[in-house]
């Protein structure tokens, strides 16, 4: 499939909206009188991926007609397939009014664009999340987070006077007319694209020089570098292998290395046929797309959110109208008698293989602070890992108790802290209602407030646990979607739910300050559990019984929990 055999509305051409001259001084200068919209991290790696043509044909945050076909069926209102709607939410209240101007700022609040505003429209989160994951359930990471999102979208035309500052790996990050460039200057007209979330191992080597080789292509190496899912290999990391091994092991005539400044979805098969397009931008003719591809794991019930093959499946649907074309491979083995990797279908019977799982890797050698071996990743791959990864016992956790007031939250969290600490493991402890006297000041009692609460705590409890640390967050978080929202902050692996499972009778008897006295005579207005519900947690990770069991006994339960995921060595 050639490049120049293919008609497309694809191509990452130049799609203006860098202002340049004394357009830009005249918007600089203006923007700084300007109101401003600070843009969440996702909106900034949305903006910079559309100024430079990366999410091509769309110019700008997506306009009711647009977003309501995009989420319907896969197509811009124009008809042009299109699988990923790309907005910007903010809050109804905060919204500018119509045909105003405002400025788009970072994090950082540094100036990016100017937004003529031509259209502000509400849109529905339950209809969203269901027809473009396929699924309402909060274990998943965008479902969680879109909760969260403003229910009012703005589109307008967008004027781009910087992009997004970065600081790491410059000479990588190229826009895609400069990798295109880079892939024309190796004289191939076929090219197939790779990306994986995880660290490059040798697997990853053969299937990739298989898959070039296959169309007698170039391959670009093309890590995402914006937001995956929380728990991944940090970005770092991960280029970092992918350097490692275009450096030592690819062929230099026939490969190019660029980072992606994506802000992914996980949305599984409509993702995969999003990124085809995208590297479609960058100027890919094919895609290696691997089991679950962009797929972000378990649901709440245990179960995979997509099937295994889903995704190139949908890819090979839409392969030609968007000119790339999906490679896909089945599970590759190590043969140690040849040394060398093979997919198992191949293999006769009773060939003697060897193979190690996502999991093993995280268990049996990061986790317990050995180098993986050589047969399996590349030994700068493996060092790189030990850096970055050091045993489950030095890792970050936290321990989140739920459960009604009174339920012995607190108290177990006291006990829990003082073995942790007594075993050296460093504790923050995060309180409810601690917090809320420093962290959490000014807020009431509003769903509003309470999942603003628990956001704060969560966000510190991500960085704790970033750092190495254990978070130890003892709060009612009566709402199961602030609950999720955290855990995804936090990285599903490293988040353990403790349910602290008291009946409401019982919590009323231990209340020394008298508040469900106060709540059944209606002096307290909404308290979680007379007229404010608490949302069970369906599978917790643990569940605790304070009527039967002591605090002792249930702190001892966490820390024998602890201990078999590896966060605390055994003292047996």
């Amino acid at each position: 499939m050639s490049e120049a055999s293919l008609i497309t509305p694809y191509g990452g051409e130049a799609v203006n909206l860098v202002a340049q001259g004394a357009d830009a001084a005249r918007l600089w200068e203006e923007a700084l009188r300007l109101p401003s919209i600070r843009l969440a991290d996702r909106a900034v790696c949305d903006l910079e991926m559309m100024a430079t043509g990366g999410l091509s044909p769309i110019k700008g945050f997506m306009d009711r007609d647009d977003f309501t076909s995009v989420v319907a069926d896969m197509r811009l209102a124009d008809g042009t397939l299109y699988p990923i709607p790309v907005t910007l939410p903010v809050d109804p209240d905060a919204a500018p009014s119509l045909d105003s101007r405002v400025a788009l700022r970072d994090s950082q609040n540094n100036l990016l664009a100017v937004m003529d505003v031509e259209a502000a429209y509400e849109w529905d989160y339950e209809d969203t999340v269901r027809r473009v994951f396929g699924t309402e359930d909060m274990r998943h990471p965008l479902v969680a987070e879109m909760r969260g999102w403003g229910r009012c979208n703005l589109s307008g035309r967008i004027s781009v006077l910087a992009l997004p500052p970065h600081h790491d790996f410059r000479k990588l990050r190229m826009t895609p007319a400069q990798t295109r460039k880079a892939l024309e200057r190796l004289g191939r007209s076929n090219v197939v694209a790779f990306q994986t979330r995880n660290p490059l191992h040798r697997v990853h080597e053969e299937l990739t020089r298989r898959a070039a080789e296959g169309v007698g292509g170039a391959l670009l190496l093309h890590p995402v570098v914006g937001l995956t899912q929380p728990g991944d290999v940090d970005h770092y990391t991960r280029v970092r292998t992918y350097t490692a091994l275009a450096d030592n092991y690819y062929d230099r005539a026939s490969t190019v290395l660029a980072l992606l400044p994506l802000a992914m979805r996980m949305a599984g098969p409509r993702e995969a046929l999003w990124h085809a397009i995208i590297r479609r931008n960058y100027g890919a003719s094919h895609l290696i797309v691997g089991r679950d591809h962009a797929g972000p794991g378990l649901d709440s019930q245990g179960a995979p959110f997509y099937g295994p093959d889903d995704a190139q499946q949908l890819l090979a649907e839409y392969a030609d109208e968007i000119g790339v074309a999906p490679i896909g491979f089945g599970e590759f083995v190590y043969v140690p008698s040849e040394d060398r990797y093979e997919e198992r279908s191949r293999l006769a019977k009773g060939v003697d293989t060897a193979s190690i799982s996502g999991t093993q890797v995280r268990r049996d050698y990061l986790n317990a602070g050995k180098l993986l071996p050589d047969w399996f990743t590349r030994p700068e791959v493996a060092e790189i890992l030990a850096e970055s990864y050091p045993p489950s016992h030095r890792q970050g956790v936290c321990v989140w108790f739920t459960g009604l007031s009174g339920a012995g939250k607190s108290t177990t969290a006291v006990e829990l802290t003082n073995l942790l600490m007594e075993r050296g493991r460093r504790v923050t402890v995060l309180d409810g209602d601690v917090v809320r006297t420093n962290l959490s000041k000014g807020l009431g009692f509003s769903r509003e407030d309470r999942d603003a609460n628990i956001q704060r705590i969560g966000f510190v409890a991500a960085e704790v646990v970033r750092h190495g640390g254990v978070a130890v967050c003892a709060a009612i978080s009566p709402y199961q979607a602030a609950r999720d929202a955290v855990r995804g902050m936090v990285g599903a692996g490293q988040f353990i739910e403790v349910f602290v499972d008291t009946p409401l009778e019982v919590c009323e008897r231990r209340d020394s300050k008298g508040m469900y006295a106060r709540a059944r005579a209606g002096e307290i207005v909404g308290f979680t559990g007379i007229d404010d519900p608490y949302e069970v947690p369906p599978n917790p990770e643990i569940t605790l019984d304070t009527v039967l069991s002591s605090a002792e006994d249930n702190a001892a339960k966490i820390i024998d929990r602890l201990v078999s995921d590896g966060y605390l060595r055994s003292n047996d």
